[in-house]
């Protein structure tokens, strides 16, 4: 698994990302989609194992074309679908998770990343599969800023059992950082009083979305940006597919207007997650989440071609 002609030994289904191809190699200067269809530790409602599948069908129905960012997927021939991550449910969680998790890992530390310039958009799954990507890239980017966009501060160290539960992603993640890695948490809305306590006390949350925003904007062009979604950020009226949802969450228009200044920035990977299409019947959710991918693949291979132009 290399960008020197290794084989990708990943699972490709029925469906392609629209306005990408499957990649069998992995080569320099790409965007990179794949899936992990996981939600073993879901403690409410499970579904989101099916978000891969369900966000490329769908994909089939929405243009390439952005007018939010006037940008237009046909225009880059470097964006790519992996297909998804190899996944034996053996009834043992967490090994089978991490057998997983191990396949992304050795993936993205054979890249390189700086240097090769790939960029790798995770779709789940629930949002404990974001772990090994987020994990690689900190080992990666000494200096990355995490934005968390999520309606739960998924802080716990551990929960119902689970080590690397949904729940736990940031404290899991934030078990990796170092001095220089800096996280930045919005649309968050539910957690445990010491979750809050330790938002507080680091100054990682931020409650207003002008300010929110401002501190992005604030980020230098050239610092690494890593962003993890959980889809449940978005207000449950207008997104309920979802395992978790949460009143008072973002709309799209928020969500636009934080890819507008990703756009001048150095966005370096992504993951989206939490998509559960069975609990819309309507599969409006699964459409939108398809849109939202649509702009971080725009985002993210807009980056890749400008840091390759600026060489």
């Amino acid at each position: 698994m290399s960008s020197n002609g290794g084989t990708v030994n990943f699972e490709h289904g029925e469906f392609c990302y629209e306005f990408a191809k499957w990649a069998q190699d992995i080569t320099e200067n790409s965007v990179y989609l794949w899936g992990f269809g996981f939600d073993g530790t879901a403690c409410f409602r499970k579904g989101a194992r099916l978000g891969p599948i369900s966000l490329r069908k769908v994909s089939y129905g929405i243009e390439s074309y952005s007018p939010y960012l006037d940008s237009d997927l046909e225009d880059y021939s470097n964006v790519f679908d992996l297909g998804d991550v190899p996944f034996s449910d053996t009834g043992n969680c967490e090994k089978d998770f991490l057998k997983s998790s191990e396949a992304i890992e050795n993936t993205l530390m054979s890249q390189k990343l700086n240097e090769s310039k790939n960029r790798f958009l995770l779709i789940g799954g629930e949002h404990s599969v974001s772990y090994a990507q987020i994990k690689s890239y900190l080992k990666q980017f000494p200096d990355m800023v995490l934005l968390h966009l999520d309606a739960h501060a998924d802080l716990r160290d551990g929960y119902e059992g689970h080590h690397y539960s949904h729940a736990s992603i940031m404290r899991r993640c934030l078990d990796h950082f170092e001095d220089g890695h800096h996280l930045i948490q919005y649309g968050i809305r539910s957690g445990t009083k010491e979750e809050y306590e330790w938002m507080k006390e680091h100054g990682t949350l931020k409650t207003i979305r002008s300010s929110f925003l401002e501190s992005v904007e604030s980020i230098p062009s050239d610092r690494p940006i890593y962003l993890t979604l959980d889809l449940d950020y978005f207000d449950p009226g207008i997104f309920p597919g979802t395992g978790t949802p949460e009143p008072g969450g973002e709309d799209f228009n928020s969500f636009i207007s934080l890819m507008k200044i990703l756009q001048n920035k150095k966005l370096v990977g992504a993951d989206v997650v939490e998509l559960s299409p069975e609990l819309d019947s309507s599969g409006n959710s699964s459409v939108f989440a398809s849109k939202v991918v649509r702009e971080l693949l725009l985002v993210l291979a807009g980056e890749v071609e400008g840091d390759v132009n600026n060489d």
